[in-house]
């Protein structure tokens, strides 16, 4: 039995209670009961958090991070001796069964170890070298005080690799955590509290109305969000008046090709994973299956039979495959998003809790409904596969499935999406030090092990001239 914290921010070292009443209870998702009420920071609490974010700012000498390798590495180690109860808490608050939860874990502690390997690299200092001999310098400074804004489907690996990286150039951070999962983030911000120094880093909770008053304080110099559309929207028109940089992962309707010469099973054991990772709660899930029209029976009966044989239950259940959405509004709002549709729905819920069964919807979707919740449309030929796959107006991930590699290859490269795996379905990236890119409505930036780096931070140049000038006064 899980006994999540009570809501406490964090702010010029000093934790507290967060206790404006947001209005609605905090649930149990694999039983749908009340454990307690979402909060928030009160708004001095926050006021003075920008304030004290700012002094650490003005404070810090200039190229000279106040989190260093081995405070990166010392914060690491901690992590690692509390990632059993982080698990725990985040497959608890967001239903996702702890047999994924738990691989995700390894972001949370990994973050900080791979931050600080950048930092011993040499990451925020470059050279060039002139014709002459010269050597320019290249130096990444902070940009200043940095805010962090993670949702609720595995917020502690994302707020972790974000505040990893923000600390590692330099930036005084405050880390706002979604109020549907607050716990595992909380834990999480306990044990970098105790490795840095006063100020540097601070926690808050709250819900849009706090994610709006951080995003529009011109004294965050950089902002770092995963999350939805309109609140995306949002954090960048809060931010071009300021002409302040702004790191958006914005989710997707991500689309899964199969060609003509895919084996069912394979096409099939890919469509059941990428819907129900997660609970289907991911930006990178699947949304769109595109199908030869000649298969497209065989193969939608082929998925069906694995999602039918999933065990659903409660998240902390070794044996569960499949667990309940996060809160009873999201998956009202999930069910409502297809009604009326022409749906088949998969394999047998618990008879309580906010599960909702896995569904094939008969028709293209035009938007993303984060949840597991997939359509299928065929097609006749590749050239119209790639087309239907380039549609959506998002541009997250992508995914192929073939038995000629090659080709499968060949048409990976023609889809509009910042990712494009072929044969593959997992969570994880194609590589460690890859890019993370959104197109379109996806997002805005890139993300990735050196890229969110060096998002927060800006280049200062400098060398000797040692040139000649065009004009020479008299």
């Amino acid at each position: 039995m899980i006994d999540p914290p009570e809501p406490r921010d964090l702010v010029a070292g000093a934790w507290g209670p967060a206790r404006e009443d947001l209005g609605f209870d905090l649930e149990d998702p694999a039983t749908g009961e009340p454990v307690g009420r979402a909060r928030a920071s009160r708004p001095e609490r926050i006021e003075r958090a920008l304030g004290v974010a700012e002094a650490a700012a003005r404070a810090a000498p200039s190229g000279s991070p106040a989190v260093g390798p081995g405070t990166l590495d010392a914060i690491a180690d901690a992590l690692d001796r509390r990632l059993p109860e982080i698990t725990a808490l985040e497959s608890f608050a967001t239903g996702v069964p702890i047999r994924q939860a738990a691989p995700l874990g390894v972001i949370v502690s990994g973050s900080f170890r791979l931050a600080a390997e950048q930092l011993r690299s040499g990451a925020l200092l470059g050279s060039a070298t002139r014709e002459d001999g010269r050597r320019v310098e290249v130096h990444r400074l902070p940009l200043g005080p940095a805010l962090c804004l993670v949702p609720w489907n595995a917020p502690a690996p994302m707020a972790a690799h974000k505040v990893a990286c923000a600390l590692a150039a330099g930036c005084p951070v405050i880390l706002k955590v979604s109020e549907f999962a607050p716990y595992g983030a909380q834990l999480l911000a306990e044990v970098i509290a105790e490795h840095v120094p006063e100020g540097v880093f601070q926690f808050l909770h709250g819900g849009p109305e706090t994610g709006a008053r951080l995003a529009g304080d011109p004294r965050i110099r950089a902002v770092s969000f995963t999350g939805g559309l309109p609140a995306g929207r949002s954090v960048a028109a809060a931010s071009a008046p300021l002409m302040r940089p702004v790191q958006l992962e914005l989710g997707g309707n991500n689309p899964l090709v199969v060609l003509p010469d895919a084996p069912v099973d394979t096409a099939a054991r890919m469509a059941a994973e990428l819907l129900t990772t997660l609970n289907g709660q991911w930006c990178r899930a699947l949304g769109r299956l595109i199908v030869p029209r000649a298969m497209e029976r065989e193969l939608v009966e082929a998925v069906g039979g694995r999602l039918a044989a999933l065990v659903a239950g409660p998240p902390l259940e070794e044996a569960t495959d499949f667990g309940p959405l996060v809160h009873s509004v999201h998956r009202d709002r999930v069910r409502a998003a297809v009604a009326g549709l022409p749906s088949a729905s998969y394999g047998s819920m618990p008879g309580r809790g906010n599960f909702l069964a896995p569904t094939l919807v008969a028709t293209d979707l035009e938007h993303e409904v984060f949840g597991p919740v997939a359509g299928v449309v065929g097609y006749d030929d590749v050239e119209e596969a790639v087309r239907l796959a380039n549609a959506a107006p998002y541009g997250l991930e992508g995914y192929v499935c073939g038995a000629d590699e090659e080709a499968a290859l060949a048409v990976a490269r023609r889809i509009r999406a910042g990712e494009v795996k072929v044969n593959g379905s997992s969570i994880m990236s194609l590589h460690l030090m890859t890019p993370r890119p959104a197109w379109g409505l996806s997002g805005l930036g890139e993300e990735g092990t050196a890229e969110t780096l060096r998002f927060f931070t800006g280049a200062r140049v400098v060398g000797v001239e040692g040139g000649f000038a065009l004009h020479t006064g008299g």
